[in-house]
């Protein structure tokens, strides 16, 4: 998904770019070329991918590319890579809904640079990768509720949020927090972190249109955006002390 300069309405913010393909292409096929334009389109992603998501080793090691295609051999992982591809053959639905909130959030907060986000397949690791300006979705964790091989690895509870509709609101929350951290967060009680994780979560909300984080400390930030209509987003965002948001 990149950034495009033309301001024109009809000019899309951001588009899904479609990395998985590439690497769907090269693990079920040991297509070299697709390996070739993932090395050379995506050197960043890849290497992340290898080194940081699967840790498979360097991205240098001599022999990463049979690491990384052994890796895949394991007929559930082919499965998951083929249900995934299946299910999100189309992303007009998730690129209409990136629009959407990215347009929200350039109009809130101008100074926020607009990523590139790209499409890949995990082997069911993390949900979301946030990288310089980038966010990387594991498509293979949204393959819904009810998906045979999550009620392996994951609670009733977990298996809830790991859906079509969480991709766009979870991709705007990692993103909010890694250009918003909180200052001090090691050493930050339990209370402040958690407020930390609700002003992101409410702005996440507005900016996708529908409530779909809830916890009380999302409606306490809401009660002070109300009672203080005057406090920006970047406000809030940039909030060090949130004693205000609770009340004290």
């Amino acid at each position: 998904m990149k950034f495009q300069a033309d301001e024109d309405a009809d000019t899309p913010l951001v588009k899904v770019e479609r990395y998985d393909r590439l690497e769907y292409r090269y693990l079920t096929t040991a297509d070299y070329s697709a390996l070739q334009e993932m090395n050379t389109e995506y050197p960043m992603e890849t290497r992340t991918l290898l080194e940081d998501v699967l840790q498979l080793g360097e991205a240098t090691d001599p022999d990463i590319n049979n690491k990384f295609i052994n890796f895949y051999q394991d007929p559930r992982l082919q499965s998951l890579m083929t249900d995934a591809e299946t299910q999100y053959a189309n992303m007009d639905s998730l690129n209409a809904q990136f629009n959407m909130a990215f347009a929200y959030l350039k109009k809130v907060l101008p100074e926020l640079k607009i990523p590139r986000v790209y499409a890949q397949l995990s082997a069911l690791d993390q949900s979301v990768i946030v990288g310089d300006q980038t966010i990387g979705i594991s498509l293979d964790k949204y393959l819904g509720a009810n998906y045979p091989l999550y009620k392996t690895y994951y609670s009733a509870e977990q298996r809830k949020v790991m859906t079509h509709e969480y991709i766009v609101p979870d991709c705007i929350v990692f993103y909010l927090m890694s250009q918003y951290p909180l200052k001090g967060f090691e050493s930050r009680s339990q209370t402040d972190r958690d407020m930390h994780v609700a002003r992101v979560q409410w702005v996440a909300n507005r900016a996708i249109g529908r409530k779909v984080f809830s916890s009380d400390n999302i409606d306490l930030v809401n009660h002070y955006m109300k009672k203080n209509p005057k406090t920006s987003i970047d406000d809030l965002l940039r909030m060090n002390n949130f004693s205000p948001l609770l009340g004290k």
